[in-house]
C-alpha cells in the first residue's frame, strides 16, 4: 500500500473489465463517511497503513474521538442524520474539497446506498465496498432468497412479496405457524414481527408495510416460517476483483434484543465441523455465484436440534461484529477491504489462518434496560475502559450524548484461549468499566455473561425474552425541586481560582445519615430541597435519610427518620415537602456510585460540573450505587441515635445562629452599634435565597462613610478580598449569609462569620423564618463545634446553645503592626480561615506583591494549611481548626510576614496573554436591555455600558474607551472573581485605569466570559450568572469544562496564573463565537510570551508617568463627581434594595362558595397560567412562583370555574397568601 502523499492514478474501471485486468490504484486519502465508533476504528486502519483520513461530523458530533482522530475533518452542520451524515451531495463535496481518493461508507448510513455508490464512481471516487451490483441484489430480501436459491442454498419456507393481508393469511397456513412477516428492505431488526396465528399477522400486515414504507422508502413484505429456538449465526465472507471468494470464519450473534445483536462471538460455540463445514460451503457458493466482491456477511438460521441452517440475508458491508472474527483469524478485515479497492489483494485464501482462541463482543449501548431498552441521553461525566480489552468507541469524557443517532456507545472485545477464558474476562473488563453520566446495559450485560445459560452456550436468539436482572442502582421518578448529588467536604482546595466547596450544606445531617449506615462519612448521597420528590431502588438497598422530615413513605408505608430502611428491589420512595427546614437527606450503604471531579462527588450546579451531569437530578436519571448496599448490622452510632434521639439537633422555624466577629466589623466600614444592631433584631429568610447564599431581610448596616473610594461607590464596596464559607456578606444593604455555592472573592465588606459548628443551619434556613445572632467566641464556638462531632462520633452530650458574649469589634482583629513601612491587619474570618490585610485601602502593586510573598512563604511550611486566596491587598489563609487553632495560625503568619525580604527584589512570572475581544458585543448589549426592561429601567449605565464608561471617567467619545481597552495591558491580581479561573485585574499603567461603579442592584443575567470594568477593575466572567461590572464586550473561555488542550489540563483546566497581564485585540462578533468554539477543543491558538514583572522595575516606571498620571486621575475624579452630582439631580444617587421592599398586599375577598388557592411559599409570581372563567381540575397548575431560585408550580385545590385572580407576575407574596379563587 502506498504511502501518504502518493498520487490517485485514477477510478474504478469498467465492471466488464474489473476481472480481466489487472488494476492498482494508489489510494492517499480516503473519506469516512460514517460516525462514531466504526469512524474512528477505519481511522486507526488507515493511519498503520500510511494512508490519510478525512472525518465527517456533525455539530453534536463535534467533540467525538473520530473527530479528533482524523487527519483532516470536514463540518456537515447541524441537524439530523439525514441532514448531515446522509446528506450524499455533503459527502461527495466533502471528498472534492480535500482531495480524497476513496470514500469507506463504514456500516449503516450509506453503507449500502447504491445510489451513493454510483454517485461516487460518477465523480471519480473508489467506493470502499461491494460493487453496485452486489449492494443491489441483496438490498432485497426477497431477490436474495431467490439468488440463494440459485447457488443451492438452504431456505426456510416462505414466500415472495405479498400485496395483501388475505394472501398472507393464505401463504401462512400453507407454511404453519409461527411465521416472521418481514420487510423486504433495511436491516437493524427494523421491519419484523413475529405472529403466532391468523389473527395476529393480519393484525400486524399494514403495520409492518407502514413501518417499512417510513424507514426504507419500500413497503414490500414477506413471510418466513420461524424457529422458535434458533440461533443466529452468519459467516464473514470476502471476495476480490479476480473472482476469489472465502469464508473468513463464523460468528454466533444469537443473543439480542428487539432483534437487534448485544453480545457476539467467534467462533460459534457447539456447531460440529460438519455444521461448520457445509455454512462455508454455501457462503461461499453464493458469493460466488453473485461474483461478490470486497467485504460482506452471509446471515443464516441455525437449527440446533436438528443441526440444519438456513439462509436469512447478505450484509453488503463490514459488520458491527467484525472485530471478533479479526481477533480469532488474525486479520484486518478493514485493510483487506482498502487493498481491495485499490486493487492489491489477491490469493485470499493464502492470506488465512486457522482460527486461534475465542473472542466475544460486547455492545455497550446508552440505553435504559430496565424501561424495555429505551435510549439515554446525557453529558458522559467519566468514561474508562480497562486495557486487556480492544475497545472501539467515540467517546471522550463531557461528550454530549444525543437522540440523534444510534444509541451504541462502544464495543468491547475481548480475546481468550478458550470460550470459558474470554467469558471470564469479559465480565471483568465490564466490571471495571468506568462510564458514567449516561444509563447503559453494562450491568445488564455483566449479568447476563454469569447466567447459567450463557455460560452453558445455550445460545438462542429469543433468550433475552423476559430476562430482566437486577441493577445496583437508583431511578430518579421525580427529582423534586432540586435534588443533587453531593459529598462531604466538598472541592476542597480550590477556592484560590473560585470553585466552591459545594458539598453538602447541611453536613450535620449528611454526615449522620453516613454514620448511622456505617460508611465514611463524606459518602455521595442525595441534597433533597424542599421537596423530595421518588425513588425507585432497582435492587435491595439501606438508606437512612437524615434533615428537613419530609414524611417519606416506602410503597406507601411511612418510614422513621434517621433510621436505617432497607428496601426491596423495585419498590419506591415517596417524600413530599417539607413543613419545617429546607433539606433532607438521602444516603445509601457504600455511598453512591459517582465519579470525582476536583477530588469530589458534588455538584456544582451553576459551574455545570460535578454529581450527575453537572446539574440537578430529572426523571429517567439512573444513580449507580456499590456493590455491598445492604447493611448487615447496625453501625454503633445507629443503636445510640436510636436510643437516645435528644442529641440530634431540633430543626425549626426561629433560629438562633452563633456568630464569631470578622473580618470587618471594625471602624473603617461600621459603626460600633452596628453588631448591637445585629444582636437584637430579627431577620427573616428572603425568598431570593440560595445554596450560594441565603439572603436575610432586616435592618440597614450603619455605616460610618459615604462610599467605597476606588472600590465603589456604595459604603459596603471594599477591595476585592477572598470570603469564607458562612461569612455575613453586606451586598449593599442587603446582609446574605455566603454559602458552599458562594464566591471565593469579592468586594464586600463581611462582619461577622457563622461558627463552624453552626454552619449547618444554613441549609435548613426556610423562606420566611426567622434568624436571631448571637456573638460567640472561639472558645464557645469551639465548645459547640466538638459537641457536635464527639455526637457524630460515638460520644454524646449535648450541643451547646449559643449564647451572648460581650464582644466588641476589635475582637475581629487577631494582630496589627507595620513591616517593611507597610502596615498590616490579621482578622479571623470564622473557626477557620484568617485574613491578612496589608496597607491602606487603596489599589497598590505593592500591596498585593506583600501577599504573594506572604503566601509563597507559608508554602514552604507544614502548616496544615487547606488553601489560600489572595485578594488586592490582602492573602486569605484557609487551615484545619482540628490540628491548628486561629490564635495560633496568626502568631505563625505575623512571623513570617516579618521575615520576607525586601518586596522591591521580588520578580514573578508575567505571562502576556493576547486574547480576541468582540467590542460591546450582542450578548452583552443583550444583558444590558435586559437588566434594563426587567430591573431598573432608569438606571444610568443603560442602555450603553461603553458609553457611561466614557462619561464617568471624562473621555471624548466611546472610541477613547475602546482605545484605552485595547490598549491596556491588565495585570492579574486574582481568579475567581465570579468563579472558575476568572480574573480580577488592573492596567498596569495607571493612566489606561478608568474607573466605573456596579450595577445596583445587581444583573440578574451576565453571559459567560463577558468583559466588564467595576471600581478601577477589569473581570472576565467565568461563567453565566449575576453580576455588577459594566460591559467592554465579551473575549474566550477562562476556564474548559470540555476537555484537556494545550492550554488547559486536567490538573490546570483554568487559563491565567497570577500576575499574567491580559492584552486584547479586535474580533467581530461572529468571529468570537468561532473562536470561542474551537478554543475549547485546541483549534484556536493564541499567542503568549513568557516574561517577567519587578516591583523594583515597575516603581521606576510609575516615577516616570508620575505627573502624567496624576493629570488623568484628577481629571477623571472630576468627571465622577460630575456623573453623582447629575445622578442627584435626578434622583438616581438611590435605590430601594429588597430590604426595603415589602410584600404586595392583597385583600382575599372570598365570596361564599369560593375556594382560595395559596401560595404555598413566599416568593415572586412568575407566571399566572389561568384567567377569571377558565375550568379547572384538582391538581392542574394555577400559578408559578420563583423562590429559593427555583420554581414552585401552584395548584387548584379543587375543581371548579376560576373567579378571581388577586395577584399578577412580577409581584411578591407571602407563604399562606391567597392567589387566585375558585368557585
Amino acid at each position: 500500500m502506498p504511502k501518504q502523499g502518493a498520487k490517485s492514478q485514477g477510478t474504478l474501471a469498467p465492471e466488464s473489465l474489473q476481472r480481466t485486468e489487472r488494476r492498482e490504484i494508489m489510494l492517499h486519502k480516503v473519506l469516512i463517511a460514517n460516525r462514531g465508533a466504526i469512524a474512528a476504528r477505519i481511522e486507526r486502519t488507515l493511519k498503520k497503513m500510511g494512508v490519510g483520513s478525512v472525518a465527517v461530523y456533525s455539530k453534536a458530533d463535534r467533540d467525538s474521538l473520530h473527530v479528533a482522530g482524523a487527519d483532516e475533518a470536514v463540518y456537515l452542520g447541524d441537524g439530523t442524520a439525514k441532514e448531515t451524515y446522509l446528506d450524499v451531495e455533503k459527502i461527495i463535496d466533502a471528498c472534492k474539497k480535500t482531495g480524497a481518493d476513496a470514500v469507506h461508507p463504514g456500516y449503516g448510513f450509506l453503507s449500502e446506498n447504491t445510489e451513493f455508490a454510483m454517485l461516487c464512481k460518477k465523480n471519480g471516487i473508489i467506493f470502499i465496498g461491494p460493487t453496485v451490483e452486489n449492494i443491489r441484489q441483496f438490498g432485497l430480501k426477497v431477490p436474495a432468497r431467490e439468488l440463494a436459491q440459485n447457488a443451492h442454498v438452504p431456505l426456510l419456507p416462505g414466500t415472495g412479496l405479498l400485496s395483501k393481508a388475505e394472501e398472507a393469511v393464505d401463504k401462512a397456513d400453507a407454511i404453519g405457524y409461527p411465521v416472521m412477516l418481514k420487510s423486504t428492505a433495511g436491516g437493524g431488526g427494523i421491519g419484523i414481527r413475529i405472529c403466532e396465528n391468523a389473527a395476529e399477522l393480519k393484525d400486524a400486515f399494514d403495520k409492518v408495510r407502514h413501518l417499512a414504507e417510513a424507514n426504507f422508502n419500500d413497503s414490500g413484505v414477506f413471510l418466513e416460517k420461524y424457529i422458535r429456538r434458533a440461533r443466529h449465526v452468519e459467516v464473514q465472507i470476502f471476495g476480490n476483483e479476480y473472482g476469489e471468494v472465502t469464508a473468513i470464519g463464523e460468528r454466533d450473534c444469537s443473543v439480542q434484543r428487539r432483534n437487534q445483536k448485544v453480545v457476539e462471538e467467534s467462533p460459534a460455540p457447539g456447531l460440529t465441523e460438519e455444521v461448520r463445514a457445509k455454512m462455508y460451503e454455501a457462503a461461499e457458493s453464493l458469493a460466488k455465484y453473485a461474483g461478490y466482491r470486497n467485504a460482506g456477511t452471509v446471515e443464516f438460521l441455525y437449527d440446533e436440534e436438528h443441526r440444519s441452517f438456513y439462509f436469512l440475508e447478505v450484509n453488503t458491508r463490514l459488520q458491527v461484529e467484525h472485530g471478533i472474527t479479526e481477533e480469532v483469524m488474525g486479520i484486518d478485515l478493514v485493510e483487506w477491504m482498502v487493498k481491495e479497492a485499490a486493487g492489491e489483494l489477491k490469493g485470499l485464501k493464502s492470506l488465512l489462518r486457522k482460527p486461534e482462541g475465542h473472542a466475544l463482543e460486547c455492545r455497550i449501548y446508552a440505553e435504559d434496560c430496565f424501561h424495555d431498552f429505551r435510549p439515554s441521553c446525557g453529558k458522559i461525566d467519566e468514561v474508562e475502559f480497562p486495557e486487556e480489552a480492544r475497545v472501539e468507541t467515540y467517546l471522550r469524557k463531557n461528550i454530549e450524548i444525543t437522540s440523534f443517532y444510534d444509541p451504541m456507545l462502544a464495543k468491547v472485545i475481548v480475546h481468550g484461549k478458550n470460550r470459558k477464558e474470554a467469558v471470564e474476562k469479559m465480565v471483568k473488563v465490564l466490571t471495571e468499566t468506568k462510564l458514567y453520566g449516561v444509563t447503559t446495559n453494562i450491568s445488564y450485560l455483566t449479568s447476563l455473561l454469569q447466567t447459567e445459560n450463557y455460560k452453558e452456550a445455550k445460545l438462542f436468539t429469543r433468550m433475552l425474552d423476559g430476562f430482566r436482572p437486577e441493577e445496583n442502582a437508583i431511578e430518579v421518578i421525580s427529582g423534586g425541586i432540586q435534588t443533587t448529588v453531593q459529598d462531604y467536604p466538598g472541592m476542597i482546595g480550590f477556592w484560590t481560582v473560585g470553585v466552591p466547596p459545594c458539598g453538602a450544606m447541611d453536613d450535620f445531617h449528611f454526615r449522620l445519615g453516613n454514620v448511622i449506615l456505617g460508611n465514611e462519612e463524606g459518602a455521595a448521597g442525595l441534597e433533597m430541597t424542599m421537596q423530595g420528590g421518588s425513588y425507585q431502588f432497582r435492587t435491595k438497598v439501606s438508606f437512612c435519610l437524615t434533615g428537613a422530615d419530609m414524611e417519606p413513605q416506602l410503597d406507601g408505608r411511612p418510614i422513621p427518620m434517621n433510621r436505617i430502611v432497607t428496601a426491596e428491589a423495585g419498590e419506591v420512595l415517596k417524600l413530599s415537602m417539607c413543613k419545617s427546614g429546607m433539606r433532607t437527606y438521602l444516603t445509601v450503604k457504600g455511598g453512591l456510585d459517582i465519579p470525582k471531579v476536583m477530588g469530589s462527588c458534588s455538584t456544582f450546579i451553576d459551574g455545570k460540573f460535578g454529581g450527575h451531569n453537572g446539574r440537578t437530578l430529572r426523571t429517567g436519571d439512573v444513580l449507580k450505587l456499590r456493590k455491598e448496599c445492604v447493611a448487615e448490622k447496625y453501625s454503633p452510632v445507629a443503636v445510640q441515635i436510636a436510643a437516645h434521639p435528644e442529641y440530634l439537633p431540633v430543626i425549626t422555624k426561629d433560629w438562633t445562629i452563633g456568630v464569631l466577629p470578622g473580618p470587618q466589623p471594625t471602624g473603617e466600614y461600621l459603626k460600633p452599634e452596628y453588631l448591637h444592631t445585629l444582636t437584637t433584631h430579627e431577620y427573616v429568610v428572603n425568598f431570593n435565597s440560595a445554596r450560594t447564599g441565603i439572603r436575610l431581610n432586616g435592618p440597614i448596616p450603619e455605616w460610618v462613610r459615604e462610599d467605597g473610594g476606588e472600590a465603589g461607590l456604595h459604603p459596603s464596596n471594599i477591595h476585592d478580598n477572598a470570603y469564607a464559607i458562612g461569612t455575613l456578606d453586606l451586598t449593599g444593604d442587603q446582609s446574605i449569609l455566603l454559602g458552599p455555592d458562594g464566591p471565593s472573592l469579592g468586594g464586600f465588606v463581611c462582619p461577622v462569620t457563622t461558627a463552624k459548628g453552626e454552619l449547618w443551619k444554613l441549609g435548613q434556613l426556610h423562606p420566611g423564618d426567622k434568624v436571631h445572632f448571637e456573638l460567640v467566641s472561639l472558645k464557645q464556638a469551639a465548645a459547640i463545634r466538638e459537641a457536635e462531632e464527639g455526637n457524630l462520633h460515638g460520644s454524646y452530650r449535648p450541643v451547646p446553645v449559643p449564647f451572648a458574649e460581650d464582644l466588641q469589634p476589635s475582637y475581629a482583629v487577631l494582630a496589627e503592626g507595620t513591616e517593611d513601612g507597610i502596615s498590616y491587619k490579621l482578622r479571623l474570618s470564622g473557626e477557620e480561615n484568617i485574613l491578612m490585610e496589608f496597607g491602606e485601602m487603596e489599589l497598590n502593586l505593592d500591596l498585593r506583591f506583600r501577599a504573594h510573598a506572604l503566601m509563597e512563604a507559608l508554602k514552604g511550611t507544614d502548616l496544615p494549611i487547606i488553601d489560600m486566596t489572595p485578594g488586592i491587598r490582602s492573602l486569605q489563609i484557609h487551615f484545619s481548626v482540628d490540628k491548628i487553632s486561629p490564635t495560633e495560625m496568626g502568631r505563625k503568619v505575623v512571623e513570617i510576614n516579618a521575615s520576607l525580604p525586601d518586596m522591591d527584589d521580588i520578580t514573578v512570572p508575567s505571562r502576556i496573554l493576547h486574547l480576541p475581544l468582540s467590542w460591546d458585543d450582542p450578548q452583552t448589549q443583550l444583558a444590558a436591555r435586559r437588566y434594563q426592561e426587567t430591573t431598573r429601567p432608569n438606571a444610568p449605565w443603560c442602555p450603553s455600558n461603553p458609553e457611561f464608561i466614557r462619561r464617568i471617567n471624562g473621555l471624548d467619545s466611546i472610541e477613547d474607551v475602546k482605545k484605552i481597552v485595547f490598549e491596556a495591558s491588565y495585570m492579574v491580581l486574582g481568579l475567581g472573581d465570579v468563579y472558575l479561573g476568572a480574573p480580577v485585574a488592573v492596567p498596569v499603567d495607571p493612566r489606561h485605569r478608568m474607573v466605573t461603579t456596579k450595577y445596583n442592584p445587581a444583573r440578574p443575567w451576565t453571559p459567560e466570559n463577558a468583559v466588564g470594568i467595576g471600581g478601577a477593575y477589569l473581570c472576565v466572567y467565568g461563567m453565566e450568572g449575576p453580576g455588577g461590572y459594566q460591559f467592554v464586550g465579551r473575549t474566550i473561555q477562562m476556564w474548559n469544562p470540555l476537555q484537556e488542550t494545550e492550554y488547559f489540563t486536567k490538573e490546570k483546566p483554568w487559563l491565567l496564573n497570577f500576575f499574567d497581564q491580559i492584552r486584547f485585540y479586535p474580533v467581530s462578533a461572529e468571529e468570537i463565537l468561532k473562536d470561542r468554539d474551537d478554543f475549547l477543543r485546541g483549534k484556536f491558538p493564541i499567542e503568549i510570551e513568557n516574561t517577567e514583572f519587578g516591583l523594583g522595575d515597575y516603581k521606576k516606571y510609575l516615577a516616570s508617568i508620575k505627573d502624567s498620571a496624576a493629570a488623568f486621575k484628577k481629571h477623571q475624579e472630576e468627571s465622577f463627581l460630575k456623573e453623582r452630582q447629575m445622578w442627584k439631580e435626578k434622583g438616581l444617587d438611590h435605590y430601594d434594595s429588597e430590604t426595603e421592599d415589602s410584600l404586595q398586599s392583597f385583600t382575599a375577598a372570598l365570596q361564599e362558595g369560593e375556594n382560595g388557592v395559596e401560595a404555598t411559599i413566599p416568593g415572586s409570581v412568575w407566571k399566572i397560567l389561568k384567567v377569571p372563567g377558565q375550568q379547572v381540575e384538582e391538581g392542574e397548575e394555577i400559578a408559578i412562583l420563583e423562590s429559593m431560585k427555583m420554581e414552585f408550580p401552584i395548584t387548584a385545590p379543587v375543581s371548579g370555574t376560576v373567579t378571581q385572580v388577586l395577584v399578577k407576575p412580577g409581584d411578591r407574596v407571602d407563604g399562606g397568601q391567597v392567589l387566585a379563587a375558585i368557585g
